[in-house]
């Protein structure tokens, strides 16, 4: 009985780990994300597009909104791996320092990350399909939403 106990005291942790990707390994899931996405339906004289890469250990992404030759919206953005999880994290010069927006779900088709103490937006949802890209941004009752399409190298 005795080593019956040791046995289940050794399995059980490899039984509850048993399928589960690391916070690292949930990163690559993202690879889809990597290039350059252009926003459509933008007026005319204006463009904006967001582009991914991969940096050793995370994600780097840059938003950028242009009217004409003049860049009206800048965000750097990150998808990073800590000690509490993958993280979606924004820059803009709006917040005096980043914000981190926590992701809950990930899915082969994307991703959705919350931040409920930050003003706005509180949630952001990526949902991906094939040279498309959805994105939406959520919280206090306001909602937007982008699409984006997949830039022909």
């Amino acid at each position: 009985m005795k080593s019956f106990c040791y046995l289940l005291l050794l399995l059980t942790p490899c039984a509850y780990g048993y399928g589960q990707l690391s916070d690292t390994g949930k990163l690559s899931q993202l690879s889809w994300l990597v290039g350059k996405w252009e926003r459509q339906n933008m007026k005319p004289g204006k463009v904006a597009h967001e582009r991914w890469e991969f940096v050793s250990d995370r994600l780097n992404g840059w938003g950028v909104t242009l009217v004409g030759a003049d860049t009206v919206f800048l965000e750097q953005l990150q998808i990073v791996v800590n000690d509490k999880g993958l993280f979606y994290v924004a820059e803009v010069s709006e917040n005096e320092a980043p914000v981190y927006f926590e992701i809950v779900e990930l899915r082969n088709d994307g991703f959705v990350c919350e931040n409920q103490a930050h003003d706005f937006p509180k949630r952001i949802d990526y949902v991906y399909d094939g040279d498309q890209l959805k994105t939406t941004i959520s919280g206090g009752g306001r909602e937007a939403s982008f699409s984006f399409r997949k830039a022909i190298k």
